[in-house]
């Protein structure tokens, strides 16, 4: 099972294996209090994406498409979520604003559909 939670909400023994989704860091957390078992950079979206996507909120099909683009090109960088998806619960940790519409989201999706 894949689930989302924002890096300001606490852990909890429900997350499973915590992996930060995002390029940048959130700010004013610690690494211990995200107790995490990596953060994966690469499995977010291109700095140019995330740009081009915060500036345009409204364009959430687009970005989605454009992010699945860009992970087809690096499945090394979202492997080992799936295989620990197939294993148990795993928590994708991202730190937008927006609950629906961020990468997290998206990254969920295209990984459910692997899952299949």
């Amino acid at each position: 099972m894949i689930q989302i939670k924002r890096a300001y909400e606490p852990a909890s023994s429900e997350d499973g294996v915590r992996y930060l989704v995002d390029r940048l860091w959130p700010r004013g957390v610690t690494k211990v209090a995200l107790a995490l078992e990596a953060w994966v950079k690469e499995a977010s979206p291109s700095n140019d994406l995330r740009k081009r996507f915060h500036n345009n909120p409204t364009q959430w099909n687009e970005f989605r498409r454009l992010y699945f683009a860009e992970l087809e090109q690096s499945p090394a960088a979202w492997e080992p979520i799936l295989e620990s998806a197939r294993k148990g619960t795993v928590t994708l940790v991202y730190a937008a604003h927006d609950t629906e519409h961020n990468n997290a989201v998206a990254l969920k999706q295209y990984l459910n559909e692997r899952l299949k």
